[in-house]
């Protein structure tokens, strides 16, 4: 009997849908209130978010030439394997499932929850009770298969995507430049300008990571080579233009002082010209925007562990494709098991956010440096897509997950060494792996 197969129905929309989706999450409505308390002037807060596009645009560029000559579901996991050994893979693959994709899954869920509560209100148990009945809705909905979990991520993205922009003409349009002071220095910082850029960039990072979730469905992808780099291409300028934009609507609207001291920024944005009415459309904006996400991190994330137990180095049965809905089903409900029982275990997710883009940072400077350790090594493999302005794109990416992975470390070495200690954790857990299958009888 022949191995069932994982279907390629995915096209470049669907790429560049999951691409966007899976940045614009919750971050552009809840992180702009840390990075205005960090850096207090108008000229910063649009400095560091051009630097977060930016980071974006040069490491989605990056990736995009991994993404056309490794065409397979798992994205950045099968890039690791390949350049460093099946360690590092393993390392990357590990940490996404303990921390980084379910706890943003969780996390997510406990947001659109959250927001639907601000419809139906809910205590807390309720808002698990909603985060938990939301997963297992993606869940199903993605077991029966990748292109209606494209469809629904396609559908919640342009909503998400008329939502801000709906943001932005009212902030541009009812708002006036007069109302934040675009001239005004930094002033006095207590901790100095670096510590204060690293504290703002971890805000920016998180809300503009994601766009190389494409890369883990590149095994549904129709015309793979093609629609994985212009995907993520695509997606991360679509993120940078409409963040910048969003942020210049906020400062329309608030002073970078009410922006430091609003938990709801965009809320009380559009509160000031719309009044309660515009609340409720924000909230209903967030639950779409952190619903959709969700979903896509349901939809992709799971492919990294399939791809981890084609290699054997997981549970078999993760491997298992479904007879009839051609999806990696097993590993889709593996995840949002663990994402679940987060939802009930787990405490705040403001001191997670820290580490998760630590350990997201260490990952995402190894993926960029393989593309020049490959150029060196495999000159001669396929390359339909070749990084614009090699070498200096993946040496701006990689210096800024460098410094930024340095700083984070320094300003904040609780989070940091904690996630260090997640991927040290998981060492011997792969030799573990190893020798369980070394040991299994043929």
């Amino acid at each position: 009997m022949a191995e069932l197969q994982l279907k390629q129905k995915l096209t470049l929309f669907d790429m560049t849908m999951i691409a966007t989706g899976s940045v614009i999450g919750s971050g552009i409505f809840l992180t702009p209130a840390i990075i205005a308390k960090a850096l207090p002037s108008p000229m910063w807060i649009l400095f560091v978010w051009i630097a977060g596009g930016i980071m974006a645009l040069t490491g989605a560029l990056t990736f995009a030439e991994l993404g056309s000559m490794m065409p397979k579901a798992g994205g950045v996991y099968v890039y690791i394997s390949e350049t460093y050994g099946k360690l590092f893979g393993f390392l990357y693959g590990w940490i996404y499932f303990l921390v980084v994709n379910t706890g943003g899954v969780a996390a997510l869920a406990i947001a659109f929850a959250t927001y639907f509560g601000y419809f139906f209100p809910l205590n807390s148990p309720g808002i698990k009770l909603v985060a938990i009945i939301g997963i297992s809705f993606l869940t199903i909905l993605n077991v029966r298969g990748v292109k209606t979990g494209a469809i629904f991520s396609d559908l919640f993205t342009v909503l998400k995507l008329f939502g801000i922009i709906g943001l932005i003409i009212i902030g541009l349009g009812f708002g006036t430049s007069q109302t934040s002071d675009f001239a005004a220095p930094l002033g006095d910082l207590p901790n100095g300008i670096w510590s204060a850029l690293a504290l703002a960039m971890v805000g920016v990072i998180w809300s503009c990571g994601g766009w190389q979730h494409s890369t883990f469905t590149a095994g549904e992808a129709k015309n793979p080579r093609r629609t994985v780099p212009l995907g993520m291409i695509i997606g991360a300028s679509i993120v940078l233009v409409i963040y910048l934009l969003t942020n210049i609507a906020y400062l329309f609207l608030l002073s970078p002082g009410e922006m430091a001291a609003s938990p709801h920024v965009a809320a009380d944005a559009i509160a000031k010209v719309l009044g309660s009415t515009g609340g409720s459309l924000i909230a209903l904006a967030i639950f779409i925007s952190t619903f959709g996400t969700a979903g896509i991190y349901t939809l992709t994330a799971p492919r990294i562990y399939f791809a981890m137990a084609k290699d054997k180095i997981f549970f078999k049965k993760i491997s298992e494709v479904h007879p009839r809905y051609h999806t990696p089903a097993v590993s889709i409900i593996f995840q949002s098991l663990w994402a679940i029982i987060l939802i009930l275990f787990w405490g705040s997710f403001e001191s997670l956010i820290s580490y998760v883009v630590f350990t997201d940072g260490i990952f995402f400077a190894l993926t960029a440096v393989a593309v020049i350790i490959l150029r060196k090594r495999s000159p001669n493999a396929q390359r339909p897509y070749r990084t614009f302005g090699y070498p200096i794109t993946p040496i701006i990416f990689i210096a800024i997950e460098v410094w930024f992975v340095f700083n984070t470390l320094f300003e904040k070495p609780a989070e940091s060494l904690a996630g260090v200690g997640f991927i040290v954790l998981g060492i011997p857990v792969y030799y573990f792996w190893k020798r369980k299958i070394s040991n299994r009888p043929a």
